[in-house]
């Protein structure tokens, strides 16, 4: 049977170029850094700081934007060939950035169960900016077999949230913009991508803090990884805290939900659930632990907003 198929499709030519150029977007950076008064941080002397990222661009917004530019330039207007959950910010970012600059993108989505489903609001925007969708048996997925009769020659791909060595050098930069102004940086962790970039930026007397999403205890062994090809070794000061994915990845539950709802009560500023809000939650009870000395300044790096429906 042939992979179920959403939204339409033309693929240029192999090495057709539509004239891609990522700063025609126009991207917010450096990014804002901005003080939140929050008494869950400040009575116990840590200074919480958010790097808002997720004002980098509308529709790539967060550590998308610094994944994705650096491999779309190298793509030079080919066919983008990407990977993904049912809940991607990943794909969503490809998708937008295909209608904005005009080249075609294919997401292959974990979940052939998902074929004959509607479309949960992040791949309706997907497919709404034009994006085929193909949906995969978990298996399948993790063996990064690609759909049955899906040609790729002349593609560009890109693989599962967009962390790769081009990726990795384009997240640097995020490091390099809190320079003096954080002793530690935290950041959700999905693929690694981010916080492998992250701390190899941070300047000596910085460390980076990962929050995982995913459980299972394999990241730091996939940010080393990416590190190495990047950079040729392990570097920066960083470590990861496994234990605020709330049972994985897209898991929740009414205690993270109620910690999400009350931060934008609070502060009017949206909360990311899949990524941000985990990172949010752990590095408050990271705060009220003990975890950070008093005086600490605490940069949380918000990397999304959360998915809209088309429109």
């Amino acid at each position: 049977m042939p992979p179920a198929v959403h939204g339409p499709g033309q693929v240029p030519a192999p090495g057709q170029d539509p004239g891609f150029g990522p700063g025609r977007l126009r991207p917010l950076l450096p990014s804002p850094l901005e003080p939140l008064d929050d008494e869950r941080f400040t009575r116990h002397g840590v200074q919480l700081l958010l790097k808002r990222d997720d004002l980098i661009h509308p529709d790539l917004p967060g550590n998308k934007w610094r994944k994705l530019a650096p491999n779309l330039t190298a793509a030079a207007g080919r066919t983008v060939l990407t990977f993904g959950g049912a809940y991607s910010n990943h794909l969503r970012a490809t998708a937008a950035a295909g209608r904005l600059l005009g080249f075609p993108t294919i997401g292959v989505v974990r979940g052939d169960e998902l074929a004959h489903r509607p479309l949960n609001p992040s791949l309706a925007q997907c497919a709404a900016d034009g994006m085929r969708l193909y949906f995969v048996d978990r298996r399948a997925y993790r063996a990064k077999a690609l759909p049955a009769g899906l040609d790729t020659t002349g593609m560009y791909v890109v693989p599962e949230g967009g962390s790769n060595t081009a990726a990795v050098h384009g997240c640097r930069t995020l490091g390099r913009e809190l320079h003096g102004l954080a002793d530690t940086v935290a950041v959700a962790v999905g693929t690694g991508g981010t916080l492998a970039g992250l701390a190899a930026g941070l300047t000596d007397g910085q460390r980076a803090v990962g929050i995982p999403v995913l459980r299972g205890g394999f990241l730091t062994a996939d940010v080393a990884s990416l590190q190495q090809a990047a950079f040729g070794a392990r570097t920066g000061d960083w470590r990861l805290d496994d234990r605020f994915h709330f049972g994985g990845y897209a898991r929740t539950a009414p205690e993270l939900e109620a910690f999400a709802a009350g931060f934008e009560e609070l502060h009017r500023i949206p909360v990311e659930r899949v990524y941000v809000a985990k990172m949010l939650y752990g590095l408050a009870r990271l705060a009220a632990d003990g975890a950070f000395p008093p005086g600490t300044r605490v940069a949380a790096v918000i990397t999304g907003r959360p998915a809209t429906a088309p429109g």
